[in-house]
């Protein structure tokens, strides 16, 4: 018995989602209609398409009504403006890439703040940096949106027990450190900041470098501060990590397993497998290969919020 190998735990996001709808239907239960959410879909890129199809049936499918509106990319930013002001709409999402530049930053901020069900609008961006979790943060009734992936990840983490729930809100991570490989704009930078606003010790991982995220010791700051970690490498964060969570779109791309610290939590967000599945289990003590269905159902959640706030307002 002794020289038998650790048993690694296999979640998969369907039984995750599945939690965080039974919010998501006891929210709809108190609300007199059923919300609309408006997809627009300007992108040849097929895996938006996927994305917006299972968009739609996880919408239709959980009581919510979904409108898939497909049009010429030239034809978009009216279509927007129309969409914000529709008393009927009461979340917008964008399918991308569009223009694959910097336009695509400019679609983002068209949709208006109420029905930006994504966190893309500059103000829920400014938000998730500045640690600044409502609107209005006196009476603290209307929450800032978050974005989708990385919201994702935290609802995994809250569902894994990584947070720790004796500790104040917005401390939960103290103690924990973390290593995220992918530093991009729309998942692996915002997920870095909102994990460490939360109070871990985060290395964020790109292809030339490498960043922490923290709130200096003894949780001193109420938002993070980045550093710089010259000559740092995956060889240094991984043996250090309680959780190694990788987003690297490339089917070529494996997380040096052997690095791993023993027993590390071990999360997919990429659409390839970042982990070899079967390396990972010896090592891992818990592994998610894939967060898609989850990510979905924060959507939802997120309509549900925008939807309530608009009502309320």
């Amino acid at each position: 018995m002794a020289d038998e190998k650790p048993n690694c735990k296999v979640v998969l996001a369907n039984n995750i989602a599945k939690s965080l709808l039974e919010e998501v239907h006891a929210g709809l239960q108190k609300i007199d209609r059923k919300p609309l959410l408006v997809g627009f879909l300007a992108s040849a890129d097929p895996a938006a398409k996927v994305y917006a199809d299972w968009t739609g049936k996880t919408c239709e499918e959980n009581g919510f009504q979904f409108e898939l509106r497909t049009l010429d990319r030239e034809d978009l930013e009216d279509a927007i403006l129309v969409a914000n002001t529709d008393p009927s709409v009461d979340g917008i999402i964008v399918y991308y890439p569009i223009f694959s530049s910097r336009q695509d930053q400019y679609i983002q901020q068209l949709v208006s703040l109420q029905k930006d069900v994504e966190g893309l609008s500059h103000r829920y961006i400014f938000n998730m940096y500045q640690n600044i979790r409502f609107l209005d943060p006196e009476e603290k009734t209307k929450k800032s949106v978050l974005p989708c992936t990385p919201l994702a990840v935290i609802k995994i983490l809250e569902y894994l027990r990584i947070y720790n729930t004796i500790l104040p809100y917005g401390n939960r991570l103290y103690g924990r450190t973390v290593t995220v490989i992918n530093r991009s704009e729309v998942v692996g930078r915002p997920l870095a900041a909102l994990l460490a606003n939360d109070g871990a010790c985060v290395y964020s991982v790109d292809i030339g470098d490498v960043q922490q995220f923290h709130r200096g010791e003894g949780l001193r700051k109420r938002r993070h501060e980045v550093v710089e970690k010259p000559g740092w490498t995956l060889e240094n964060c991984l043996p250090l990590s309680d959780v190694v969570i990788s987003g690297v779109p490339g089917e070529k791309y494996k997380v040096p397993v052997e690095l791993l610290r023993e027993g590390a939590v071990c999360i997919n967000f990429s659409s390839e497998r970042n982990f070899d599945s079967g390396k990972v289990k010896e090592k891992a003590s818990i592994y998610v290969p894939a967060i898609g269905k989850v990510t979905i159902v924060v959507l939802l959640r997120n309509l549900l919020v925008s939807h309530c706030a608009e009502q309320d307002g």
